[in-house]
């Protein structure tokens, strides 16, 4: 198989995908009226996230000749989203606290990911399980974000902006906790950069996110106070 980034058998999982997610998000919108139909189709995306997350840590546990229990937790921004998401989802209400840090990190994050895969070529064969798991749990990472938009389950506003500080933190920590206890050297990335050859770690890109998504905020902002006028 051509498993490179941008390779054949990235194009084709691309098109599947997108096609899939696209048409299933239009139905969605389209037919899903109520609030319960609303409900059942984000806990059943959610369920197969959390499904996919827990799949793609397990096949990092068992994927070396020693068990390595501790790679169950996430060690990266897209892995924790999406766990931290599922679990939002499943067992959270309507524009809970979570989702204020979770939705714009998720879509940038998949997005990039989805784009730039750099775990494309673990194996031979994309169905091998650290590959196919990461490639879902992306996507769905991406799909669920769209849905709880589509559906205004988030009421974006900078009055919620301290969450992402307090996301960030949260996730630093984790890492750090990971670094000093397990020697996970390349945890949320904040001290290996997330491309090879790049100073792009977290200290680098963190404040080029918080800036972006400070504008996205206040566009946000200006668009719906021109609509009220």
């Amino acid at each position: 198989m051509d498993l490179r980034v941008f390779g054949l058998v990235h194009w084709i999982y691309l098109l599947i995908t997108l096609t899939l997610s696209a048409v299933g998000l239009f139905f969605a919108k389209k037919y899903a009226k109520t609030e319960k139909t609303q409900n059942i189709i984000l806990k059943s995306i959610a369920g197969m996230l959390l499904i996919w997350i827990l799949l793609n840590r397990l096949s990092q546990v068992f994927r070396y000749e020693e068990t390595r229990w501790h790679l169950i937790i996430p060690d990266s921004f897209c892995g924790m989203t999406s766990l931290v998401l599922a679990l939002a989802v499943l067992l959270g209400k309507k524009d809970n606290v979570a989702y204020h840090f979770l939705w714009s990190i998720s879509l940038v994050g998949t997005i990039i990911t989805l784009v730039y895969p750099t775990f494309l070529d673990q194996s031979s064969s994309v169905f091998y399980l650290p590959t196919i798991s990461g490639l879902l749990h992306h996507s769905l990472s991406l799909v669920m974000t769209v849905a709880l938009l589509l559906f205004n389950q988030i009421h974006i506003t900078y009055k919620k902006w301290y969450c992402t500080l307090f996301g960030f933190t949260a996730y630093l920590t984790v890492g750090a906790f990971q670094m000093s206890v397990f020697g996970l050297g390349d945890a949320f990335h904040i001290v290996e950069p997330m491309l090879d050859g790049t100073p792009l770690t977290t200290w680098v890109v963190a404040p080029i996110y918080f800036g972006a998504y400070a504008l996205i905020l206040l566009t946000i902002e200006l668009v719906r106070k021109y609509r009220k006028k």
